[in-house]
C-alpha cells in the first residue's frame, strides 16, 4: 500500500491484511527463514542476516501468540469507527470490515488569516476562534449521533488528521465510550471528505510493518 522513512532509521510499510501472509515469504526469500516472537505491538521478525521487521497489528485485532495467528487476526472482519477532523471539517464513519456501512461529512467554514495589526487583528482572532469552536461543537453532535450508539459493537476507534482538532472533539464527555476504544494509529488524511473517509477504511485496516536492514537493525 506504500512505505515512508521511519524516524531513527528504517522504513515503514504499509500492508493490506489478506497480503501479509505473502509479504512475509518475500521477506523470508530476501533475508532468510527469520524467528518469530510477539510483542505488545503485534510480532517481531528477526531474519540470520540481522534484518528485522515489526508487525504492528492493526487496530482491534486480538493478540496473537504465534506468526499464523497474527495473519488470521489480521485478515478477521473488525466493525471499527473513524473520525476524521481538521480545521472546519469532519467525517466520520463505521466499517465493517472493508465496507463504509454509515458514513457523515461535515464543512464549516473557518477563518485562516486575519488582517494585520491592531484592533481588527483582534477581532479577526476573536472570530476565527468562535468559529472553531462552532465546528467543534458540529463534530462533536455528529460523532454522538452516528459513532456514540455503535461504540458497544466497535473493535476500535481509528482517528485522522490534525490530532489537536480531533482530540477537542473527544474531550467532550458524552464520547468517553468512545475516547476509550480510541487507536494510537492517527491516520495522516487531507481535507475530510467522503472519498478520503473511503480510502480511510483500508487505512486503518493495514498491517504497519517497520523494517530494518542489517545494517539498520
Amino acid at each position: 500500500m506504500g512505505s515512508r522513512a521511519a524516524a531513527g532509521g528504517g522504513r515503514w510499510v504499509d500492508v493490506e491484511p489478506g497480503r501479509v501472509a505473502r509479504w512475509v515469504e518475500g521477506f523470508a526469500g530476501r533475508h532468510g527463514a527469520p524467528r518469530t516472537a510477539p510483542h505488545e505491538y503485534g510480532m517481531l521478525l528477526a531474519a540470520p542476516d540481522g534484518a528485522t521487521a515489526e508487525l504492528h497489528a492493526p487496530p482491534g485485532a486480538r493478540g496473537a501468540g504465534d506468526l499464523d495467528g497474527f495473519v488470521a487476526a489480521a485478515v478477521e472482519p473488525r466493525r471499527i469507527g473513524l473520525l476524521l477532523a481538521r480545521k472546519g471539517a469532519v467525517a466520520v464513519g463505521v466499517a465493517d470490515g472493508s465496507d463504509l456501512t454509515v458514513s457523515k461529512v461535515d464543512t464549516r467554514y473557518v477563518q485562516g488569516r486575519t488582517a494585520a495589526g491592531g484592533w481588527s487583528q483582534q477581532r479577526f482572532a476573536r472570530r476565527r476562534d468562535n468559529q472553531a469552536k462552532a465546528a467543534t461543537g458540529d463534530a462533536v453532535d455528529l460523532a454522538v449521533r452516528l459513532l456514540l450508539p455503535a461504540a458497544g459493537t466497535l473493535a476500535a476507534l481509528v482517528c485522522g488528521g490534525d490530532r489537536r482538532a480531533v482530540d477537542a472533539v473527544l474531550v467532550d464527555r458524552r464520547l468517553a465510550p468512545l475516547a476509550a476504544l480510541r487507536s494510537e494509529r492517527l491516520l495522516d488524511v487531507p481535507e475530510p471528505r467522503h472519498a478520503v473517509l473511503v480510502a480511510a477504511v483500508a487505512a486503518a485496516r493495514a498491517v504497519h510493518i517497520l523494517v530494518r536492514d542489517p545494517d539498520e537493525a
